[in-house]
């Protein structure tokens, strides 16, 4: 078994000829579920302008997952700073900490998780939106969390913040979490070649602080897990065409492992599939356990975050159910 404890990330894909409403009620079903299964968090992403997601407003979201599950902590995987006002997700966070105590996790982002068009949509001027500016906008925000930020309150504020993550895939992100005494959490899922630089620049340069007294980081990693590697492997194309896509510039919604199997790869397409598979956990309940073990090894990694990008709720399920040892009810069909 794997010794540290394991959480879960979402992003609410959408299914081709699926709508988001659907893929909304599947995340809140997911929820339920990895709850009674004993994972740790449940956290939702941010990301805009992308057909094949429909995690846009993460704190609408977790206000709905949260009423919907009990005990399971639930955040942000991430908020991108650079897209809103520090005091408008102070206030945010602020009323699903008093709705929900002790439950909320917030994860802050740089990357504004879209194009630069969409991204000014959003902000509305460019200022705020570069690199140089994200470390006073994260301060702003952790002094209005804190009630300290002067004499501007932001409300309702009992005397207790959600707890503040700070989220990269690159060593900046990760400086800044150590100097800050932040706990950290690393994308692994699409800059795995990063990690371990990453991590060693948290640890290095982390301070204890009000928050931690010694680094605690997590890593993200991408999870399809089914009855034999064959069949994980043929459930896990369709989020490979799609990040392929994505990254052509011509997102879409997520296709049938049929659509993907049927694709017509060229040779550097393949190359790039290859790459972004590397260092994840796609197979058998055994090998996906031993590729989290051997990451958590590598990492040292404190918490490991699971993502499972599939066509199918179902299959989405089974994954998280057979990774945590629940027998379950086999999906049928192996392919």
């Amino acid at each position: 078994m794997i010794d540290v404890p394991l959480s879960v990330l979402d992003v609410a894909p959408v299914a081709a000829g699926r709508s988001a409403g659907e893929a909304l009620r599947h995340t809140t079903e997911l929820a339920r579920r990895v709850e009674q299964l004993g994972y740790h968090r449940f956290w939702v992403a941010e990301h805009h302008n992308m057909p094949a997601i429909a995690s846009s407003a993460p704190a609408v979201l977790l206000a709905h997952l949260a009423a919907a599950t009990s005990t399971i902590r639930v955040g942000s995987g991430g908020v991108m700073l650079p897209n809103h006002p520090p005091l408008v997700v102070a206030e945010q966070f602020g009323t699903l900490e008093a709705l929900h105590p002790g439950r909320v996790d917030l994860g802050i982002g740089r990357a504004p998780g879209t194009d630069q068009a969409t991204a000014l949509a959003l902000r509305r001027t460019m200022a705020g939106l570069g690199a140089e500016t994200f470390p006073q906008e994260l301060a702003t925000l952790i002094g209005y969390l804190r009630g300290d930020a002067g004499p501007i309150a932001a409300t309702p504020h009992g005397g207790q913040s959600p707890a503040i993550w700070l989220l990269g895939s690159s060593g900046f992100s990760a400086q800044l979490a150590g100097t800050l005494g932040l706990p950290f959490s690393f994308a692994h899922h699409f800059s795995a070649a990063n990690t371990l630089p990453a991590l060693a620049l948290y640890r290095q340069h982390f301070r204890p602080s009000a928050w931690l007294d010694r680094p605690y980081a997590m890593v993200a990693v991408n999870v399809v897990c089914a009855e034999s590697d064959e069949r994980a492997e043929w459930l896990s194309g369709p989020a490979a065409l799609a990040f392929l896509r994505l990254r052509a510039g011509r997102p879409e919604a997520l296709v049938s492992p049929e659509e993907a199997a049927a694709y017509p790869y060229t040779d550097l397409e393949l190359e790039f599939v290859r790459q972004r598979n590397d260092g994840q956990a796609v197979g058998s309940p055994d090998t996906v356990r031993r590729a989290l073990r051997e990451l958590r090894e590598r990492t040292g990694a404190d918490e490991l975050m699971l993502t499972t990008m599939v066509y199918d709720v179902a299959d989405r399920m089974r994954s998280f159910e057979l990774v945590a040892g629940d027998p379950g009810h086999p999906t049928d069909g192996d392919q």
